[in-house]
């Protein structure tokens, strides 16, 4: 069985896939990837299950050795990387013979960067995926990210190398978003006229200790108007909840992301719909972003077209 040798880990490198779903009353979040079209994208360029594990790389990517060689991809943010000091671009699969080295730098663009390996990595699943829960210390490599020294196995894989991209105008059209759509959230009604035209007319920045459990979000803080006593409750992936109560000027919105709390507390007066997560998963601290209302019904169309274009037969060319 081939393996990759992590000699620099990163800053926060782990494994992923598209996470477990369905454990939300167990009090277990679904993890996975934060950009899961990249992991998709990724992994079909080698030739992979759309839900392989891979390596997610947060904003600094590390240095990796395949002493038996491997056929990779890297999908997401730039992170400049090279194979034994020759550039290689993202969004291409290539292959690394044997002994050489893969080494990832900052970004050069969003937040998260996927390294997907022909036959994906071999990890012992975890409520029935790979994906790192870091929060909780499981799944993915020993529940945490990886170390200077690691040993990660590959799955076998026997399939020749082909050198493949993805189509320029599809990736385009996929490519992240700083207008993140929304629906109304649960308690979107507790908050007035004023107070939403505040949250959808503002300019936030991603705050420094923006994570896999939430992203905080500089500006305007929002008043809400209702004085009740919100009763603990399931809390979705996206939901954009403001912390605080009753009528006070309270702080500014969080939006929970995968590896959020399954329950909260706190109002919600939007979430981010499905098409527009990945894009959260590229923000990267300080960035500015804006949120726009849609419908139900054009949030579910949103995801059909993404899902459209994900399903092209032009998705991947030669």
């Amino acid at each position: 069985m081939k393996a990759i040798q992590v000699e620099a880990p990163g800053l926060f490198t782990t494994v992923q896939d598209l996470g477990r779903e369905g454990f939300g009353p167990l009090g277990v979040s679904p993890s996975g990837a934060a950009d899961p079209i990249s992991l998709r994208l990724g992994n079909r360029l080698v030739g992979n299950p759309d839900n392989a594990a891979a390596l997610e790389m947060t904003l600094l990517g590390g240095t990796f050795l395949f002493p038996e060689g491997a056929v990779l991809a890297l999908s997401g943010s730039d992170f400049g990387a090279t194979i034994d000091g020759v550039g290689v671009d993202p969004w291409m699969s290539f292959e690394a013979l044997p002994g050489q080295t893969a080494r990832l730098g900052p970004t050069r663009s969003g937040a998260r960067s996927y390294l997907c390996v022909e036959g994906g990595m071999a990890v012992r699943p975890f409520l029935g995926s790979a994906s790192t829960h870091a929060l909780s210390g499981l799944g993915g490599f020993e529940g945490r990210a990886l170390r200077k020294g690691d040993v990660l196995s590959i799955a076998n894989a026997s399939q020749p190398y082909r050198r493949l991209t993805i189509a320029p105008y599809i990736l385009s059209r996929l490519s992240p978003r700083k207008i993140l759509r929304c629906t109304p959230g649960p308690q979107s009604e507790w908050f007035p006229e004023s107070s939403q035209n505040l949250f959808y007319n503002s300019t936030y920045r991603v705050a420094e200790d923006s994570n896999r459990m939430g992203l905080r979000l500089d500006g305007p803080a929002i008043p809400v108007s209702s004085s009740g006593h919100m009763i603990t409750e399931g809390v979705s992936l996206g939901a954009i909840q403001v912390p605080g109560g009753g009528s006070q000027i309270i702080s500014s919105p969080i939006i929970l992301f995968v590896e959020q709390q399954t329950t909260g507390g706190y109002p919600k007066i939007a979430n981010v719909i499905s098409a527009d997560l990945p894009s959260v998963g590229q923000l990267r601290p300080r960035d500015e972003i804006r949120f726009e209302q849609v419908s139900f019904e054009t949030a579910g169309a949103l995801l059909r077209e993404q899902e459209a274009l994900l399903a092209s037969q032009e998705l991947i060319q030669e």
